[in-house]
């Protein structure tokens, strides 16, 4: 009996006094403050649906039987690969693409999108890096204003929004040219 108590009391030190090498986080003191930068941005967004490359797809619809409402009845939704540049000209130098999605989330005349996109510049200063944008788009409204919620690279932790005003829009195929002025405050 001796002998499973002593076994007991080494085995409950044993484990009381090993101290842990494996943690799934680190804590440490927050740094000093950085000084923020504030970045203006204005390029154009081409959202085309139409011809044999169509940057704008549509990848789900609402499972109805009625006639559809308009070009993005309820629930459609679009998975995207627009280019942006610097001009309103598809000609115009691109400084990089918007890539993502957006969904018709209004069952109003109002055609209001929820819209997920990363503003990913592939020239010039902000190469490589991106904004991200989550934000109700109401689509009617111009101008309009859309939230930034983050970004990466050279805007890591951004956040700010985005104005957009519809520069050209064909109603026929849907094909729009947007203006995009991004306001992001960032470290």
């Amino acid at each position: 009996m001796e002998k499973v108590v002593l076994l007991a009391w080494i085995l409950a030190l044993s484990v009381w006094t090993t101290p842990v090498h494996s943690k799934y986080y680190s804590e440490s003191r927050a740094h000093e403050p950085v000084q923020e930068k504030k970045t203006q941005l204005r390029f154009y967004l081409h959202d085309i649906l139409s011809g044999n490359k169509p940057s704008a797809v549509r990848i789900a619809g609402p499972n109805t039987t009625k006639k559809e409402d308009g070009p993005t009845p309820f629930g459609t939704t679009f998975a995207i690969d627009d280019l942006l540049t610097e001009g309103p000209q598809i000609t115009s130098k691109v400084v990089g693409n918007a890539r993502g999605m957006y969904v018709s989330s209004s069952q109003d005349k109002d055609y209001a999108l929820v819209l997920y996109i990363d503003l990913g510049f592939t020239t010039g200063k902000f190469k490589g890096s991106s904004v991200s944008v989550f934000s109700r788009n109401p689509i009617t409204e111009n101008p309009r204003e859309l939230a930034v919620v983050g970004g990466r690279g050279r805007f890591r932790l951004a956040r700010g929004f985005v104005l957009v005003k519809t520069y050209s829009l064909n109603i026929t195929n849907g094909d729009a040219v947007l203006q995009y002025t991004v306001e992001v405050v960032h470290p």
